[in-house]
C-alpha cells in the first residue's frame, strides 16, 4: 500500500510515507485510552478554550493550509482557502454553543431529583474521504472532542499531509498528547481497529462499499456509528422559478470542488414546459467555467482528485451515451494534459429508468431530465437508492410545502443550494448512510444518553 502526494494538476509524485505497521498501532490506542481517562474530566471551559486556539490557527495559517489542500487533491484555491474558514467557523460554534448542548436536562418523574446527563464514550474512529480533507475531519472532530471523547483519523491516502496537518493544528492548540491523533494506515486495518475494546464507536464519510464494510466491522461488534455516504442529489426546477438564479445556481452547485461532493446537484430535473429555457441558460453557464491551474484565482473546474476517478468518470459518461442519452456539452478528458482534467459535461435525454440515471456521478458532469409536472419531478427525485440532500425551485407556497413534505432526503434547500451549516444538522437516509453531523444532533451522537435517578 502506498500513502503519497501526487499533485492532480500535474501527475507529480511529490511525498511518499510510510503507513505504519500493525505492530505500532497498539501504542496508539494506548495513548488514546491514557488520553481520554484524564480528558474526560475537563471542563466544558477547558474544552471550548482549545477550540477556540483551533479557529485562530485555521484563520492565521489559512493561506498555507489552503495551498496543501489544493496540492493534494486538485480543488482550487480560491475554494480552499473558504474550507480551511469553514473549518475555523465549526470550531467557534461548538466552543461557543457545546456547554449549552450537553448540558444536564431536566426532568419530572416520581424521584426528588431526575435529569438526562451527557457523558463521553472515549476513543471514536473517523474514516474521512479526500474531496473535504479538512472540512469532514473538523466538522466530525470539533464536536466529538467538545463532548470529551478522543480520536483517532484514518483519512484517505491520498492526502497524508492534510491528515498530519490537522494533528498538529490539534497539538498546537493545545490538546493534549493522545487526544487526536492521525493514523497513516490502510483500509485493511480498519476492521482491526473497530474489533479493539478500546474504541467505542466510529464515523466514516464516503463511499457506500466503504459504509458497508465498516457498519460490518462495527456491527459485529456491537459498537455505534455513523455514516455519510454517496448521493445523487436532485435539482428540481418548477415554471414559476427564477430561472437565471436557478442557472447560476446549479452551476455552482454541480461544479463545487470540481463536481467531487456529495451533495453537488447531479440530477437537474426540469417540467417540459421551461426545460428548453433552462437548459440553455445551464449550458451558457457551462461554457463560461474557467478550466486550468487551481492555484489561479481565476480558474473555476482543477483536476479530479485522482487519475482512476478520471477514467471511472469517463466509463460512466461513456455508457450513459451508449444507452441513447444525448451529450450536449464536454464528455471526454482533456486531451494531451498530464492532470486529471476532465470538462464541465452535460447530458439529457437519459432513459430515467437505466440503472445508470440513479447513479452518482462524482465528477463535473450533469444529468437533465424533463419531466411533466411536479408530480412526476417528485417521482423522478426519489427514484434513486440516496436520499442525502435536494434542491428544488419555486415560488408557489404550496409546491414548496409539496417538495419539503415528499422528497425523501436527509436536506431540503427552496430556492438555494444544498450545503452544511454548523447550525444544522447534516446527513441522509437510504444508501446515503445514517446519523446526524453537525448542530445539537452531531454533539449527541457519539455520548452516553444517561439517565439519571434519585430520591
Amino acid at each position: 500500500m502506498t500513502i503519497s502526494t501526487i499533485n492532480p494538476a500535474t501527475g507529480e509524485l511529490l511525498k511518499t510515507f510510510e503507513p505504519l505497521k500493525d505492530a505500532e498501532i497498539p501504542a496508539k490506542l494506548n495513548l488514546a485510552q491514557q488520553a481520554f481517562e484524564t480528558y474526560r474530566h475537563t471542563s466544558f471551559q477547558e474544552r471550548s478554550q482549545l477550540l477556540k486556539s483551533c479557529t485562530d490557527i485555521l484563520v492565521q495559517r489559512k493561506a498555507d493550509f489552503a495551498k496543501l489542500m489544493t496540492i493534494e487533491m486538485g480543488k482550487t484555491y480560491k475554494s480552499a482557502i473558504a474550507e480551511a474558514e469553514k473549518c475555523a467557523l465549526v470550531c467557534r460554534y461548538y466552543a461557543e454553543h457545546g456547554a449549552e448542548f450537553l448540558a444536564d436536562v431536566p426532568a419530572k418523574t416520581d424521584a426528588s431529583e431526575s435529569f438526562i446527563r451527557y457523558q463521553p464514550l472515549g476513543i471514536i474512529l473517523a474514516v474521512m474521504p479526500w474531496n473535504f480533507p479538512f472540512w469532514q475531519v473538523f466538522r466530525f472532530a470539533a464536536p466529538a472532542l467538545m463532548a470529551g471523547n478522543v480520536a483517532l483519523l484514518k483519512h484517505a491516502s491520498n492526502v497524508p499531509q492534510c491528515a498530519l496537518a490537522i494533528e498538529d493544528i490539534l497539538q498546537t492548540a493545545g490538546f493534549a498528547d493522545g487526544v487526536f491523533q492521525t493514523l497513516l494506515v490502510d483500509a485493511s486495518q480498519v476492521a482491526p481497529l473497530m474489533a479493539d475494546p478500546r474504541v467505542q464507536a466510529a464515523t466514516l464519510t464516503g463511499s457506500e462499499l466503504a459504509g458497508g464494510s465498516l457498519a460490518a466491522a462495527s456491527g459485529t461488534q456491537i459498537k455505534k456509528t455513523v455514516l455519510e455516504l454517496g448521493g445523487s442529489d436532485p435539482f428540481i426546477v418548477l415554471p414559476s422559478a427564477d430561472f437565471e438564479s436557478a442557472a447560476v445556481t446549479g452551476t455552482t452547485a454541480r461544479m463545487l470542488n470540481n463536481g467531487q461532493s456529495c451533495i453537488a446537484a447531479k440530477r437537474f430535473i426540469v417540467i417540459d414546459a421551461i426545460a428548453d429555457k433552462f437548459e440553455k441558460l445551464l449550458l451558457e453557464k457551462f461554457k463560461a467555467l474557467q478550466i486550468g491551474d487551481p492555484m489561479v484565482p481565476e480558474t473555476d473546474i482543477g483536476p479530479l482528485a485522482t487519475k482512476k476517478i478520471l477514467e471511472d468518470l469517463d466509463q460512466q459518461v461513456q455508457k450513459t451515451i451508449h444507452i441513447g442519452a444525448k451529450l450536449i456539452l464536454g464528455g471526454k478528458p482533456i486531451p494531451n494534459n498530464p492532470g486529471n482534467y476532465y470538462p464541465p459535461t452535460l447530458i439529457t435525454d437519459i432513459p430515467p429508468e437505466h440503472p445508470v440515471a440513479k447513479e452518482e456521478f462524482f465528477g463535473p458532469v450533469a444529468m437533465l431530465f424533463r419531466v411533466p409536472n411536479i408530480d412526476a419531478a417528485i417521482k423522478l427525485a426519489n427514484d434513486t437508492p440516496f436520499g442525502l440532500g435536494a434542491s428544488a425551485w419555486t415560488t408557489n407556497p404550496q409546491e414548496q410545502q409539496r417538495l419539503i413534505n415528499d422528497i425523501e432526503a436527509g436536506a431540503v434547500f427552496i430556492n438555494g443550494m444544498v450545503k452544511s451549516d454548523p447550525r444544522m444538522p447534516f446527513g441522509g437516509i437510504k444508501r446515503s448512510g445514517y446519523g446526524r453531523e453537525l448542530s445539537i444532533q452531531g454533539i449527541h451522537e457519539f455520548v452516553n444518553v444517561k439517565t439519571v435517578w434519585v430520591k
